[in-house]
């Protein structure tokens, strides 16, 4: 209905004509400025409108995605209430409008849910395809000294199953070409150090995008080509540690979000992709991830534009179809590539509790985060 009679928040003596109402009150007001004023009413109203739909029974990542991308287009408009995405009469269900309402402090944390990656905690929880049928044997075990071995061959697996869901796991592609059908001379033994980067990229994207989604297809594979750089920029590593640390680097500093895997996570999730689900089947899961990556790619390219950025999904597509050749017939060498993670996951959690021991102790000497200020040592005395 629309409203009528003078502004509600006006003074008196200099009240304007109302042409808005409160969407949750009902109260009348001329302008933003009055709006601005009915205080937390409105503010209420806006949170509760974007909560309730980030948090709703069927939040995906595609609403979350344009949630915030709403809110974000909130940022530069604080001058008109028509702009603001206020209109006349109550709005139930919108969620426009929201950005102008929040409290700064609201603001601030939304601006590091964004920078920090942390959007899908607005989301039910994800757990990686490969987790439906447990993750086998542990790869190594700690000695008495410290020292990290291989378990002996006839050891029984330590981990407790875990479960995911199989529904959403991708297929095994069922026609792999040959090797010799993709390069006519020899293969070089570097290309092995190219699946520790790329299933690095790979984890890390999809916990990152929650599994991925249509509607952020563009964004899932700029991610990807980013942090993994055998795909992004066709870089040659020497080793699984050289092709992890430049995955490692490119999260560390700061160029794309750490997601909730971290560093080390990726590193785990590879380790885990390459031991397959057993010994009776090693690759079933690297050929998994390399043909869900072929397929997204693909779709992506599609998609793009022609030019530099279709070109490079192109080459990217190109990458993890020789990948998924090669992995399809040097099923042995997976379980050293996953070894190689698992070292290098370790190394990082021992070097990630150093520099936290270390913290600890100088922030004990200096009696808080902060060293204290420096004592002078020689003072000037007056005259």
């Amino acid at each position: 209905m629309e409203p009528a009679g003078p502004c509600g928040f006006c003074p008196a003596e200099e009240a304007q004509p109302a042409r808005y109402t409160c969407p949750r009150c009902n109260v009348p007001y001329c302008s933003l400025r009055c709006y601005r004023a009915h205080g937390t009413c409105a503010e209420a109203f806006y949170r509760d409108q974007v909560l309730g739909e980030l948090r709703g029974r069927s939040a995906s990542p595609s609403r979350l995605a344009g949630a915030l991308r709403r809110l974000r287009r909130q940022r530069e408009t604080e001058d008109m209430p028509g702009e603001a995405g206020l209109s006349p009469g109550p709005a139930p269900g919108a969620v426009s409008g929201l950005w102008e309402r929040l409290t700064p402090a609201e603001k601030a944390a939304f601006e590091r849910l964004l920078s920090r990656g942390e959007a899908g905690r607005l989301l039910p929880p994800w757990r990686p395809w490969w987790w439906g049928r447990g993750i086998g044997q542990r790869l190594l075990e700690e000695l008495d000294g410290g020292d990290l071995a291989e378990p002996a061959k006839d050891a029984a697996a330590t981990e407790e199953p875990v479960t995911g869901d199989p529904a959403r796991a991708p297929a095994v592609p069922t026609c792999i070409p040959t090797l010799t059908s993709l390069s006519s001379g020899p293969v070089s033994p570097l290309v092995r150090f190219q699946l520790p980067n790329v299933l690095f990229a790979y984890a890390h994207t999809l916990a990152l995008y929650h599994g991925g989604d249509d509607m952020l297809l563009s964004d899932f594979c700029s991610t990807l080509l980013g942090v993994s750089g055998a795909l992004g920029a066709q870089q040659v590593f020497t080793s699984s540690e050289e092709a992890l640390q430049a995955a490692a680097h490119v999260l560390e500093a700061g160029e794309h979000p750490p997601g909730p895997l971290g560093t080390r996570g990726a590193m785990q999730e590879a380790a885990r992709i390459l031991q397959g689900e057993g010994p009776a089947d090693r690759k079933g899961y690297t050929l998994a991830s390399l043909g869900h990556l072929v397929q997204t790619l693909g779709r992506a390219r599609k998609q793009a534009v022609p030019g530099e950025e279709r070109e490079r999904l192109y080459r990217a597509r190109k990458k993890c179809q020789f990948l998924l050749a090669w992995t399809n017939e040097n099923e042995a060498a997976l379980v050293p590539l996953a070894l190689d993670c698992t070292m290098a996951h370790r190394a990082h959690a021992v070097a990630a509790e150093e520099v936290a021991a270390l913290t600890g102790e100088l922030e004990r000497l200096w009696g808080g985060p902060v060293p204290p200020a420096p004592k002078t040592l020689i003072e000037e005395l007056p005259g």
